[in-house]
């Protein structure tokens, strides 16, 4: 939707590349939220770079699923909710959009605090009052800017997740190590260490991006005098797949290269000191002061206001697609506000939720936890879901997957369907 590709630079120069990137980039950008980023700090500080392979090993599995889901909306010209209303069961559609919406505003108000707190760290203040601000701006853009400024916001905020990578760089960090450990897994049956792992699993594969990457190749489409539904115009597909699997790729390369960053930079410093108990990102941030120095503490904590104006978006935006296609609403960011009254005010009643969180008494540990939760009871049946539908002619016309993305995809589902399996178990130990 908001990646309009009009008249495009050639993508073999960084100018065309960075021009090219939309949905893919923007999606795997967003998966690095403050709340991702708690849980890539807490991996590092406790295990060290005992975690560091599940980012290597976690690439090919989130590329593809997010792939598939650009596909369904890029063949189909709808989101993933819209089809579920087309061609399965209303019960169905209502219970994972009703699971999506309450794991998004959980998730939503948990990033909005680690801003709060972030910005509390650098400057001192009130975290309440910085929530309430930092809602009410990406609520604002979101309404009200227009579709070419809002790209351009949104794509150049994905920059600050180099800011992890810097981090790294700044700190002493054994590299011969960090390379043995992503290329040949260290796997302990210790169930902290399964516990990480599971965290790690739900966080990088979870259903917004899912609902967020079709919605967005559907608007993209929709907006474009020029383009069709791929069902309707078979001939747009070689080249609209093959800038898919570019921007997905990427978008989700980047995504797990800043999360290792995260985990290299906390395991060097923080757990290298013993420090392993860090439960949200301000506090890895805080940890970091005292062991890194001044500036490594500030380009972390600025790392996740950045990541945070991304993902808040993203968050609320997702859930109102899913809403909005489920109960046939206009939806869409480049639609004025009184086109789609219903889709901007699920935007902002997510948004007022994700504040209320952060002002009533409510463990943000325990919201992220039941989040998780929720993500990974909604993301087996929806992937499961997915892959079915993508396999379908009734759907996808002459556009079913191709037999090697079917089947990482199915791999994909697999593996989420035993995190989610061990996250149980591991629960009730």
């Amino acid at each position: 939707m908001l990646f309009g590709r009009r008249q495009r630079a050639h993508p073999s120069t960084w100018r065309g590349l960075f021009h090219l990137l939309g949905p893919g980039l923007i999606t795997g950008a967003s998966d690095d939220d403050p709340s991702g980023i708690a849980t890539y700090s807490q991996a590092g500080a406790q295990a060290g770079y005992g975690t560091a392979w599940v980012m290597l090993f976690t690439w090919p599995l989130m590329a593809a699923i997010q792939e598939i889901s650009a596909r369904i909306g890029r063949v189909t010209g709808q989101g993933i909710a819209a089809n579920l209303r087309d061609h399965y069961p209303a019960p169905l559609l209502y219970g994972i959009v009703a699971l999506l919406l309450a794991a998004n505003f959980i998730n939503l108000g948990a990033d909005l605090g680690a801003m709060g707190e972030a910005v509390h760290l650098l400057i001192g203040g009130p975290v309440g009052l910085y929530v309430v601000l930092f809602a009410a701006l990406c609520t604002v853009l979101e309404i009200y800017a227009s579709y070419e400024r809002y790209v351009k916001i949104l794509k150049w905020l994905t920059l600050s997740l180099f800011a992890y990578v810097a981090t790294a760089l700044i700190v002493k960090v054994p590299w011969g190590e960090v390379a043995y450990n992503t290329l040949i897994p260290q796997i302990s049956l210790n169930t902290d260490y399964i516990v990480l792992i599971v965290a790690i699993l739900g966080t990088t594969i979870s259903p917004y991006l899912f609902f967020w990457q079709a919605s967005e190749e559907a608007e993209d489409e929709r907006i474009d005098p020029g383009a069709h539904p791929l069902s309707e115009a078979p001939g747009e597909a070689r080249k609209e797949f093959r800038r898919i699997e570019i921007d997905t790729y990427l978008g989700m390369g980047l995504s797990n290269v800043v999360a290792l960053f995260i985990i290299i930079t906390t395991a060097a410093t923080l757990h290298a000191h013993g420090i392993t108990d860090i439960q949200t990102s301000a506090q890895a941030a805080q940890a970091l002061r005292p062991i890194a120095g001044d500036f490594a503490y500030a380009v972390f904590a600025l790392g996740i206001l950045g990541t945070g104006l991304l993902a808040v978006p993203v968050l609320a935006g997702s859930g109102a697609y899913a809403l909005a296609e489920a109960m046939n609403w206009n939806a869409g960011l480049d639609r004025l506000p009184q086109d789609a009254k219903r889709f901007y005010a699920t935007i902002v009643a997510g948004t007022v939720v994700g504040i209320g969180v952060n002002f009533i008494n409510i463990d943000p540990i325990k919201a992220l936890f039941w989040s998780a939760v929720i993500n990974g009871t909604v993301a087996v049946p929806l992937m499961v879901v997915m892959m079915i539908m993508t396999m379908q002619p009734k759907v996808m016309g002459g556009f079913t997957l191709p037999r090697p993305l079917w089947a990482v995809g199915w791999l994909s589902t697999a593996v989420m369907a035993i995190t989610v399996v061990a996250m149980f178990v591991t629960w009730g130990s």
